[in-house]
């Protein structure tokens, strides 16, 4: 047997000249990285750019990246699980969950259930601190600490927010919420008694063979060993471990992993095969029914009229005329990613993620088993993230055929 032949022959195929072509001047300033798969396999990988702006160190796929709000799905995943050990129900409600442990309650939430809290239909309100925490992204200021452990900090959040009525009456619509997905963690440590971050490592990272997996920004202070996040306003590197580079580690179960792009791959995959419109399904962690109820396209839409489109499209990149969100994942439909099976409708799950020094975006299309995964290090740089994903999309989707 010819070895290197058969390596040559399943080799990824190089794909920073893709890259470094979107990122252009911007590239001595910023990095990127991408990967495509078909089914477990990378088939197409590259990088363009610098770790950190100043600097000459070029990003490489080694480099850890911070996946932002693509963190949710892992946490829905961490759910999931739990689901089938018959630890939690998908209707399983707040007053159920929270009964003993965030007195006193507001009566509106006692019925609201873990699967529209999930799906963003439970009312809550965006972030724990409102308005003033967006605010404080947006200009790049550090984030209030917060004191005990992480689990206690999510309780006490927790306890706060549903303690106030809900913004908007609890299921009558889509509201993008990050304190839902903190008070999923706060469930999940609630049930097993283990930190969040304990959870993801053992039940996720060590299964999928995710070694780089981690919390908050990559790499360590005064070294760039790691790509760097940069402000989002004037785009300065951000010392890793100043207080600036990251939104309070509380928020992990809404978006706080960090992992190389292969790493972030295997996840993928994971939901990718076991996607039930995968032609060769193969589920793995969870059952193939587990992955049906996360990937359900869910009654209402989120993206109805032509003004809600647009500002979905310059938010997430998704201009479809209808987007549902369940379990970690916005679902729509494409021609592109519409398989040859009677049946096959185009559904795609993708998702976008910052914390405003970093991008990221992922789109998977299990009908014709094919994913794309982009990252950038810096938050502002979406419009390029967009890109790349689009890019690799038209050079590495399979073309249909009449």
């Amino acid at each position: 047997m010819n070895t290197e032949r058969d390596h040559l022959l399943t080799a990824p195929v190089n794909v920073d000249a893709i890259l470094q072509s979107i990122l252009g001047r911007g590239g001595e300033r910023i990095g990127m990285v991408a990967a495509v798969l078909r089914g477990e396999r990378i088939v197409a990988q590259g990088v363009a750019g610098v770790r950190k702006r100043g600097t000459a160190e070029h990003i490489t796929l080694n480099d850890r990246f911070h996946l932002g709000s693509c963190t949710k799905a892992m946490t829905a995943t961490l759910v999931a699980m739990l689901v089938e050990e018959g630890k939690l129900n998908w209707v399983t409600t707040l007053g159920e969950l929270f009964a003993n442990t965030a007195k006193p309650m507001h009566p509106a939430w006692e019925k609201v259930t873990l699967r529209q809290v999930l799906a963003h239909r439970a009312g809550l309100r965006h972030e724990p601190d409102g308005l003033a925490q967006v605010l404080n992204e947006l200009v790049g200021r550090p984030p209030r600490a917060r004191l005990g452990t992480l689990p206690q900090q999510r309780l006490e959040i927790a306890r706060q927010a549903l303690s106030r009525p809900p913004g908007i009456a609890p299921d009558t619509k889509y509201w993008y919420s990050n304190v839902g997905y903190v008070l999923a963690g706060a469930v999940l440590e609630q049930i097993t008694g283990r930190a969040w971050e304990e959870l993801m490592r053992e039940r996720l990272f060590q299964p999928l063979d995710i070694s780089t997996g981690g919390f908050g920004p990559p790499g360590i202070a005064d070294k760039t060993e790691q790509a760097w996040g940069h402000s989002p306003v004037l785009g300065k590197p951000l010392d890793p471990r100043s207080p600036a580079a990251e939104l309070p580690l509380f928020y992990g179960p809404a978006g706080l992993a960090h992992m190389t792009v292969t790493d972030w791959a295997k996840f993928i995959a994971l939901h990718l095969r076991g996607d039930p419109a995968h032609p060769h399904c193969q589920p793995a962690l969870l059952k193939l029914d587990t992955f049906a109820e996360m990937h359900a396209v869910a009654p209402a839409t989120t993206s109805t009229g032509w003004v809600i489109r647009g500002v979905n499209f310059l938010a997430t990149g998704d201009a479809a005329p209808a987007v549902t969100y369940c379990a970690g994942w916005f679902i729509s439909k494409a021609r592109w990613a519409k398989g040859t099976r009677p049946g096959d409708t185009g559904r795609r799950l993708w998702h976008a993620g910052s914390n405003g020094r970093w991008n990221c975006g992922v789109v998977i299309a299990p009908e014709i088993d094919f994913a794309v995964l982009v990252a950038c290090n810096r938050g502002i740089a979406a419009w390029k993230t967009r890109q790349t994903v689009k890019a690799l999309i038209r050079t590495f989707a399979p073309k249909r055929t009449s």
